[in-house]
């Protein structure tokens, strides 16, 4: 998968019931995280504290959808155990994927990848550690690839989600460790005319490629 290609579409049982995940989507933002195995230390992190900040995705029009490899069934079980030492179950699906259909399809796992899902180890499913963010267009935003022994950060996603949602609008560009609020560059295919329309206060301009403006509202 390649950041710009259209998101797999595909057909899967989750722990709230079988979707369409393109018709999941619909008009909303998505974000995809993949788990190599259920009763994991790592992933039982990971999937307390987004149910805990899902909130800050709803306000952003974004849903949450995770995935392991392992059957719905168990996540059942593993959500339990996520609520006992996080302080939050899932409020969210997460994607059986014992089948490994949707980890080969998003290129996590190799397409000769069979047998029980059961029988594999966590190791043997390094790979499905995966961040997926897709736009309402289906397109893939963002890729993030992470080992199984390093918890990811979705306080960073939640900032690359508010980048991609005001670039997207406005045709605007942030810079390095850029927060909301803070100031933006115009993007090289506004030219310098038309961002005078659009920014008639005009820019700070370090250089003549780099113009800095305010983050429009």
């Amino acid at each position: 998968m390649k950041i710009g290609e259209t998101a797999p579409d595909f057909e899967a049982q989750t722990t709230e019931g079988r979707i369409r995940f393109h018709d999941w989507i619909g008009d909303s933002w998505a974000v995809l995280f993949s788990h190599p195995k259920d009763f994991t230390p790592v992933c039982t992190t990971e999937l307390g504290y987004m149910a805990k900040i899902k909130p800050q995705f709803d306000k952003r029009n974004v849903k949450i959808i995770g995935l392991s490899v392992d059957s719905t069934g168990d996540h059942e079980g593993w959500a339990k155990d996520i609520e006992e030492t996080q302080g939050h179950a899932p409020n969210y699906p997460i994607i059986g994927d014992a089948d490994f259909n949707v980890a080969k399809l998003y290129g996590m796992l190799p397409a000769d990848t069979q047998g029980d899902a059961k029988s594999r180890k966590a190791a043997d499913n390094a790979t499905v550690r995966n961040v997926f963010v897709i736009g309402p267009d289906k397109k893939i935003k963002l890729i993030l690839v992470y080992p199984m022994g390093t918890g990811r950060n979705f306080d960073e996603v939640l900032r690359v989600i508010d980048s991609l949602q005001l670039t997207a609008k406005h045709q605007v560009s942030t810079p390095v460790n850029w927060l909301p609020g803070e100031d933006v560059i115009i993007s090289g295919s506004v030219s310098d005319e038309e961002a005078k329309k659009r920014y008639p206060q005009g820019w700070k301009a370090p250089k003549p490629y780099i113009r800095i403006v305010p983050q429009p509202q």
